[in-house]
């Protein structure tokens, strides 16, 4: 059997779910950005140190609709 494997790379990503309520942007500004034109948040950089890390992790599980995700 063989298992295709995920092609995105690892960290935090916004998936299409997203509504542009930017929780995430004002929990961590440092690594979410808002494009106000696409009416999305997305990830400005991934996570430097283990603050950055809770931070995103708290967005992540704060997100009304779920659109954050973590891939490893």
């Amino acid at each position: 059997m063989v298992f295709l494997q995920d092609k995105r790379a690892a960290g935090y990503h916004v998936n299409q779910r997203c509504i542009g309520c930017c929780i995430c942007s004002a929990i961590a500004p440092e690594n979410f950005r808002s494009n106000h034109e696409d009416g999305m948040d997305y990830v400005h950089k991934q996570p430097d140190d283990p603050a950055e890390e809770r931070l995103c992790t708290e967005a992540m599980d704060i997100c009304p609709v779920n659109a954050i995700d973590k891939h490893t």
